[in-house]
């Protein structure tokens, strides 16, 4: 699972298909609310804010 800006999805795509071997599913976090889990607020792969979580 990957919690990325909007110019790292590429870049966390390629590690998500390069650990699990399978295509991730996106999820546009301004537009999904979590019931148990607070998504982090900055990029995985900088300090950006977090858009765009792969699972």
């Amino acid at each position: 699972m990957y919690c990325v800006c909007k110019e790292h999805v590429e870049l966390a795509i390629d590690k998500f298909v390069d650990d699990y071997e399978d295509a991730p599913d996106m999820v546009d976090l301004d537009r999904t609310q979590f019931a148990d889990w607070d998504p982090p607020r900055k990029c995985d792969l900088c300090e950006q804010r977090a858009e765009i979580l792969l699972v």
